[in-house]
């Protein structure tokens, strides 16, 4: 294709400056040879338009200004203008931001060159055949450089698309591990004290064994329901949070699971948003089974406080009064929570306590 066009652009040349001459009468002298093909030169030079524009308009001012000074040596067909127009195009087209305005400074110079040289009597053709087409390829060039810009600019956007895709993923899978984690560890705990309850009761007392596996059996149940919620809310079911009065179903189960926990509930308990609850639950149930893994025997205590414009959930425990089963964890649940509560913009601590044991804190803003 490229090849085509600069065979084009050399017939085009061919026909508007050595047809003329040769129908108008072939010059016989060496000057005027000379000054014929500078003519031819300057319009060759547009063939490579495309790769070399600066260099095409110097070269071809270069060639244009030979028959300028020879004067009446040759013959000037009136279709070279036309060529003049187009390299004049071609310069537009070479320059950009503030050397735009240097070529343009050096077009102006060159005319009045030209004119100078050629006399006063062609300054109306130098101007229709030069100023045009330059702000025509000024206008050409400024869209192409808009069209590189909103290209850019695309590509731009795109990438940052995908790198807020890949982010939103990456964050939707820590929150998928984390509720995994809160299910899964919640119930596998309670179920594995339970469990060695049951052991110890089997044949000292079979009716309270008896009522520990039914624990254990509310426990599966309650990790498959959890479960279920989680496996809907990834499939596009809209799924409604818990509320806080499951706190108090949460720290019952655990109850029964051997566990010495009181809960208190103090202020507002109904009107919070559904994320806010959902987090205070998520609290309540990662303590109570960090407080069944790592402190058997120990008290906990629940207080969830509505009170003012926030949602305060405290769980405390004291120090563990017998050795906790080997139930290693994950390491992400306080991590998970912290994200959770921040997420949220709330305020999360956890550590020792002052009377020894641990604490749990988390406030979340959003009051009802």
């Amino acid at each position: 294709m490229r090849r085509l066009e600069q065979l084009a652009i050399a017939a085009v040349v061919v026909a508007a400056v050595a047809v003329p001459t040769a129908y108008h009468g072939w010059p016989t002298t060496l000057i005027g040879n000379i000054f014929t093909a500078s003519l031819l030169g300057c319009g060759l030079t547009l063939i490579w338009w495309r790769t070399q524009p600066r260099l095409v308009a110097l070269l071809g001012a270069a060639f244009l200004l030979v028959p300028a000074f020879l004067g009446d040596s040759g013959w000037f067909p009136d279709t070279t203008f036309a060529i003049i127009g187009l390299l004049t195009l071609v310069a537009a087209l070479g320059w950009s931001g503030r050397s735009a305005w240097v070529a343009a400074i050096g077009l102006v110079v060159y005319l009045s060159t030209l004119w100078w040289v050629l006399g006063d009597t062609s300054e109306v053709a130098l101007v229709m055949f030069s100023v045009p087409s330059f702000l025509a390829g000024t206008v050409l060039r400024l869209r192409r450089e808009t069209a590189d810009e909103l290209a850019h600019r695309g590509r731009e956007l795109e990438e940052e698309r995908e790198l807020f895709a890949e982010i939103a993923v990456r964050h939707e899978r820590a929150r998928i591990a984390s509720e995994l984690h809160d299910i899964v560890a919640h119930a596998i705990s309670v179920m594995v004290i339970q469990a060695a309850a049951g052991q110890r009761l089997i044949d000292r007392d079979p009716v309270q064994a008896e009522q520990v596996f039914a624990d254990i059996a509310e426990s599966a149940r309650q990790g498959r329901d959890d479960l279920q919620r989680l496996v809907e809310l990834l499939g596009g079911t809209e799924v409604s949070g818990p509320e806080l009065s499951l706190i108090g179903e949460v720290v019952t189960r655990a109850a029964r699971g051997g566990l010495d926990v009181s809960c208190r509930f103090e202020g507002e308990r109904d009107g919070f948003a559904a994320p806010t609850t959902h987090v205070a639950f998520r609290v309540v149930q990662e303590s109570l089974t960090n407080a069944l893994r790592y402190a058997p025997g120990a008290a906990v205590r629940v207080l969830v406080n509505g009170s003012g414009r926030a949602l305060t959930v405290t769980v405390e425990n004291d120090h563990a009064l017998r050795d906790h089963p080997r139930l290693s964890g994950t390491g992400r649940g306080l991590i998970g929570l912290r994200e959770r509560v921040q997420e949220l913009g709330g305020r999360f601590a956890a550590g020792p306590a002052p009377g020894g044991g641990w604490r749990v804190e988390a406030t979340l803003p959003g009051g009802p």
